[in-house]
C-alpha cells in the first residue's frame, strides 16, 4: 500500500516499472478514474475494488508478489477502476451531484471500455466491486472472458447489513472518516488476527490500510456506501452467466456464505471456490500469495502462463498436492473447475 502524498517509495516503484498512467474519463454517468498499468496490446484485465478502497490499498498486495506481478503483467494490461472519488487525490464530490445506482456504476464499466476501444475483458473484482463486475458481467455477457471475484456479493443486503451500513454512512456524513468508521471498514477488510487485540499487535497492512483511509473523502465513501445498500439480488442472472469464473474467500470473512451461496447458483462446469484459510474478506492484501496458483491454473484455460518455469511459490498455502486433481486434468484447466480448498492437510 501507498499514499497519495508520494512519500511511500513504493507508489513511485510501481508506477515506474509496471509503466502506470492516470486517466480521467467523462462518462455518461459522472467523471471516473482509471489507472492502466501494462502493454496497450494485451488482454485487458479490468479491476474495482471494495468500498473506500482503490487500487493501491486493494490490489497493491497482490502486484507486490513477484511471481503475482509476472503472471498478470505478462499476460494482460490492467485497467483499475476506481469507485467514483475514490482515486489518490480525489476532490469531494459535488453534493449536487446525483449518487449512481449499482447499474449506472456497471454501465459506467462499459464506458470506460469503449473509451479505451477494448471489446472482450477479464474482470477483477473484490467485495462490493466484485458485485459491480458481476453485474457488468450479466448485462454485457459479450464482453466478459472471465471473473476473478474476491469475497464477493450478490445478494441485496440483509436487515442487518443495511442497518450497519446506515449507522456507518450515518458516522460518515456527520463526523468523517472518525475513527468508529475506521474500526468498521478494517473489520469488513481483514482477519481479526491481522487487525490484532490486546495480546497481538496490528499488522502493518492494517496500519497502512488505516493511513490510507485518512485520505479517503469522506463523502465520495458516503455516496458509494449509499450506492451499494441499495443494491438489489443478482442470484436469477447468475444462472444465465456462461463466464469460468474463480472466487476466491477468506474463511474469516464477513461475506463466506455470500460466495459459497454464489458459487451454488453458478454453471459448476465453469466455476471454482478457494476458500483461504484464516483470512478475511480482502485477500488481495492479507494473503495474496494463496491466490498464486489457482490463478495459474485457472488462466491455462485461456492458453496464458507465467513466463518463468511454473514452480510453486514457497510462500504460497498451496502446491500441486493440495489441489484437486479433478481441477489438474486438461478438460478441467478453466472448463470444469471444481471446488477446493487451500491448505489442504496431507495424509503422511
Amino acid at each position: 500500500m501507498g499514499d497519495s502524498g508520494g512519500s511511500v517509495v513504493s507508489i513511485d516503484v510501481e508506477r515506474i516499472s509496471f509503466g502506470g498512467k492516470e486517466h480521467h474519463i467523462q462518462t455518461n454517468y459522472g467523471p471516473v478514474s482509471v489507472a492502466v498499468y501494462g502493454d496497450h496490446d494485451k488482454p485487458a484485465l479490468v479491476t474495482y475494488p471494495d468500498i473506500a478502497l482503490n487500487h493501491m490499498s486493494c490490489f497493491q498486495g497482490l502486484l507486490f508478489c513477484p511471481e503475482a506481478a509476472s503472471l498478470l503483467l505478462h499476460n494482460f494490461c490492467i485497467y483499475h477502476i476506481s469507485p467514483p472519488g475514490h482515486e489518490l487525490g480525489a476532490a469531494p464530490i459535488s453534493p449536487n451531484a446525483p449518487i449512481p445506482s449499482v447499474d449506472n456504476l456497471a454501465d459506467q464499466v462499459a464506458d470506460v471500455l469503449d473509451f479505451f476501444g477494448l471489446g472482450s475483458v477479464m474482470c477483477f473484482g473484490v467485495t462490493a466491486g466484485a458485485y459491480i463486475l458481476t453485474l457488468f458481467a450479466s448485462k454485457y455477457r459479450e464482453r466478459i472472458l472471465g471473473l476473478i471475484l474476491v469475497s464477493p456479493l450478490c445478494k441485496g443486503p440483509t436487515w442487518t447489513e443495511w442497518l450497519y451500513s446506515k449507522v456507518m454512512s450515518n458516522l460518515l456524513y456527520y463526523y468523517g472518516m472518525c475513527g468508529l468508521v475506521k474500526e468498521c471498514l478494517l473489520q469488513r477488510y481483514f482477519s481479526k488476527e491481522v487487525r490484532g487485540f490486546s495480546e497481538l499487535p496490528e499488522s502493518d497492512i492494517v496500519q497502512a490500510c488505516k493511513s490510507l483511509l485518512d485520505q479517503r473523502q469522506s463523502m465520495n465513501v458516503w455516496r458509494f456506501v449509499q450506492t451499494m445498500n441499495e443494491r438489489y439480488d443478482l442470484t436469477e442472472q447468475l444462472k444465465q452467466l456462461q463466464c469460468r469464473t474463480l472466487i476466491f474467500v477468506g474463511e474469516n470473512s464477513q461475506f463466506h456464505s455470500e460466495a459459497v451461496h454464489m458459487t451454488s447458483k453458478l454453471d459448476r462446469r465453469y466455476c471454482a471456490l478457494v476458500e483461504v484459510q484464516a483470512c478475511g474478506s480482502l485477500v488481495t492484501e492479507e494473503q495474496p500469495h494463496a491466490m498464486l496458483i489457482p490463478m495459474e491454473y485457472f488462466f491455462m484455460g485461456y492458453g496464458l502462463y507465467r513466463p518463468s518455469q511454473l514452480d510453486c511459490s514457497p510462500r504460497s498455502p498451496l502446491s500441486p498436492f493440495c489441489i484437486s486433481p479433478e481441477l489438474l486434468s486438461p478438460e478441467s484447466m478453466g472448463v470444469k473447475l471444481k471446488p477446493i480448498k487451500t491448505r489442504v492437510r496431507l495424509e503422511m
